[in-house]
């Protein structure tokens, strides 16, 4: 989910809906039904893996785009595809009823996918740590089985021994990306335990309703929820820092966004010869957001 405001506007509705339908959440902090509607919709985006995109817009805040689009009353949903509206509901619909909507306009599901989350779903999670262990120990100069042993170590809560299996390589992280982004997220954990949990929390939230550009207090929600493991809430901090200034702190947000890209996505699976295997939906779809807000 981005806030579109009228300077964003043309990047993040016109264009993308180019490449991928774009639906419009008109809403107002003052609106009852639209916080009822909003976590579904947000729901609904992870759901349908990339078949949509949604954005917000602060119908008081954005009175010039409320009126473009005609809303009278909120919240509105508006779906543009190839840089036109195509369709519209109005009022907190139950999700059965957003689906059908969505389902009307919006491409298929791949029929594969089902087929290969099937095929890569783990298995025991201590056997898995036991065969990339296996892994590294058999060839230490094995990067990327080395990166997916350290994540997963870190994915089941065990940071002192993903610690202990990264300091092999923590002289190559000015070189190798991922394992950059794994220093990000130890970075980020060690960050968090410092911190005083749902207090701390708090208190950068209050610091961002106080000042939407505080980007330090931004980057720090970012990394408690990096560590939380809330991935997707954690980019989305992040892409209201670059929203406002790409560039801030030598481009600590991109670099941040980043390193939950290489965090989240899968091994890519086995295909057949000139194939190419499927991207992970949410991956793809962060990634597009990522390059819309830093090339626009």
């Amino acid at each position: 989910m981005i806030d579109v405001t009228l300077q964003n506007f043309e990047a993040e509705v016109i264009t993308a809906s180019r490449s991928v339908p774009v639906l419009v959440d008109f809403w107002a902090t003052w609106c009852g039904p639209c916080k009822v509607i909003g976590p579904l919709l947000e729901k609904l985006e992870t759901q349908y893996g990339g078949r949509f995109k949604l954005v917000k817009i602060d119908s008081d805040q954005e009175q010039q785009l409320a009126a473009a689009f005609g809303i009278r009353s909120i919240p509105t949903c508006i779906l543009l595809m190839d840089g036109q509206p195509v369709d519209g509901f109005m009022g907190a619909l139950p999700e059965g009823k957003i689906k059908e909507f969505l389902d009307k306009h919006l491409p298929p599901a791949p029929e594969a996918e089902e087929e290969f989350l099937e095929e890569e779903a783990p298995g025991d999670a201590g056997s898995q740590l036991e065969k990339l262990q296996h892994a590294v120990a058999t060839d230490p100069a094995n990067d990327d089985a080395r990166f997916e042993y350290v994540k997963n170590l870190l994915l089941a809560g065990r940071t002192d021994d993903a610690k202990v299996a990264f300091a092999p390589v923590i002289g190559k992280v000015p070189a190798v990306r991922r394992f950059d982004s794994l220093q990000r997220w130890m970075d980020a954990l060690d960050f968090a335990q410092g911190a005083d949990g749902p207090a701390a929390m708090a208190d950068l939230d209050a610091k961002i309703a106080a000042n939407r550009r505080d980007f330090d207090a931004r980057h720090g929600k970012a990394r408690l929820l990096m560590a939380q493991q809330q991935w997707t809430k954690a980019m989305d901090e992040l892409l209201e820092i670059l929203m406002r200034d790409k560039s801030w702190n030598e481009e600590l947000a991109r670099k941040t966004f980043i390193a939950i890209l290489d965090i989240i996505e899968p091994p890519k699976p086995k295909v057949a010869e000139g194939q190419i295997p499927p991207d992970d939906p949410t991956v793809a779809t962060y990634r597009r957001r990522l390059s819309s807000v830093v090339l626009s």
